[in-house]
């Protein structure tokens, strides 16, 4: 089963993962400043995961792949982990369109 994963920091500040149901990390969210804006956080990753639009496929300086996930109004929403390849990032995008419609929030 697939998850978002709720944290919070010293400062207060929220942030979530998404988790493969291998427990994988597939997505990270920025620090939001109340537990509701990271939930809000989390719908918007549901509404817009399936939008392969909503894909910033990127490549860092030293060549690994990455992508953002962004909501309608172009705002980042989530982040994935770094990858060697195209092919390994774009498999990360599939699990998250997969995942998130029918992750539990814990």
């Amino acid at each position: 089963m697939s998850t978002f994963v709720i944290t919070s920091n010293t400062k207060g500040e929220f942030h979530f993962n998404l988790k493969a149901g291998n427990g994988e990390i597939i997505l990270t969210s920025e620090n939001y400043g109340s537990k509701a804006a990271c939930e809000n956080g989390i719908s918007s990753v549901k509404a817009n995961a399936s939008k392969d639009e909503n894909y910033d496929r990127k490549i860092t300086a030293d060549g690994q792949h990455y992508f953002n996930l962004k909501a309608e109004n172009g705002r980042v929403i989530g982040t994935s982990e770094r990858y060697k390849s195209t092919v390994g990032r774009d498999n990360g995008i599939e699990s998250v369109k997969k995942n998130a419609l029918t992750a539990v929030t814990i």
